[in-house]
């Protein structure tokens, strides 16, 4: 099968036309007409080889909304004729310990959608079925796609430290990832502090559901929340003062991160030790939990706030992203 999409030859090169054949169909592979692709952060990493893994040509998009159009003849739970999302990984092994543990996230085999191979930056991709995930009825397609990447990148979290709707919660950096984990926490019944070093954006957080917001470059702000959260999660990839925060947190309280912090973060250990608090971090989540999050933003109607390309503009819709401009996430759109 022929795929037409936009690939970068080189590190931080634009992208161009690129073409390429998927070859013949694994018996447990799907083939998806791409509808709708996010652009993440992480695409414009492994456009400029941040992490020192790319593989050039490299076609970029995990945030896909799309059809199914072709299937193997092991494939199970989906059909042709089934509207998937498929997110940053493509596939899992399904034998090793954590796939059989149903974190299937945390394959040491698991292939992701654009790292090896090509990805949704294009009109079809390939995955494994079991990564194929069926879109609930009612969801809006046109806004989908980054819950399928940022979107359970943070849900997980919440899950993962049992955050309670009674919990007084933080979030750090009200961006991309940020303003969807907003919208989850409030939705989860929690009050939402706000950490953003834009006042610009402090109406359009409030009116996400954050009940403060806090100005992250001030300590005397930071000083004013002294022991209150139960949990903070931080979204951004910078370094910051992290002892602020930890001391944000009330006793027992929790630090998680999912911002690809490069550098190494200084944690004082009596920050923890004394009120028995935790650091932690996460990837995106199961498939089974990607499912469930769909689920919730359908019930509650929740999705990022989206701006939308053709996607024979994705050069212009990156340079967006890049230069800070996206309110808050980008989507491109096949024809």
């Amino acid at each position: 099968m022929k795929v037409n999409g936009y690939a970068a030859t080189e590190q931080k090169a634009r992208l161009t036309p690129y073409s390429y054949d998927l070859g013949a169909i694994g018996s447990e592979q799907v083939d998806i007409k791409v509808f709708y692709c996010g652009i993440c952060h992480s695409d414009l990493s492994m456009i400029n080889n941040d992490w020192g893994m790319t593989q050039y040509p490299i076609v970029p998009g995990h945030e896909i909304i799309g059809e199914v159009i072709a299937i193997g003849n092991a494939v199970k739970n989906v059909r042709v004729g089934d509207k998937v999302g498929l997110g940053w990984m493509s596939a899992s092994c399904m034998s090793c310990e954590q796939c059989m543990d149903g974190e299937h996230h945390l394959c040491s085999k698991g292939e992701a959608t654009i790292v090896g191979r090509n990805g949704g930056f294009a009109d079809k991709v390939r995955g494994h079925w079991s990564w194929a995930i069926p879109l609930p009825e009612g969801i809006d397609m046109s806004k989908a796609g980054p819950l399928l990447c940022g979107g359970i990148t943070v849900f997980n979290p919440i899950i993962l430290a049992g955050v309670k709707p009674t919990d007084k919660v933080g979030v750090i950096g009200i961006g991309g990832l940020g303003h969807m984990a907003l919208k989850f926490l409030k939705h989860w019944g929690c009050e939402v502090i706000a950490f953003s070093s834009n006042p610009n954006k402090k109406k359009a957080i409030l009116n996400m559901g954050a009940s403060q917001v806090i100005d992250s470059t001030s300590p005397e702000e930071l000083e004013s929340i002294t022991g209150k959260l139960n949990f903070i999660l931080n979204t951004t990839n910078v370094s910051l003062d992290w002892n602020s925060y930890l001391t944000a947190l009330a006793p027992k309280g929790r630090f998680h991160t999912v911002g690809a912090v490069l550098e190494p973060m200084a944690i004082p250990a009596f920050s923890l030790i004394m009120g028995e608090k935790s650091v932690g971090g996460s990837p995106i989540g199961s498939p089974a939990l990607t499912k469930t999050m769909l689920e919730f933003c359908v019930r509650h109607k929740i999705y990022p706030d989206v701006e939308e390309f053709p996607m024979e503009k994705v050069n212009e819709a990156i340079e967006h992203l890049e230069n800070g401009k996206a309110r808050f996430r980008v989507v491109l759109k096949n024809k």
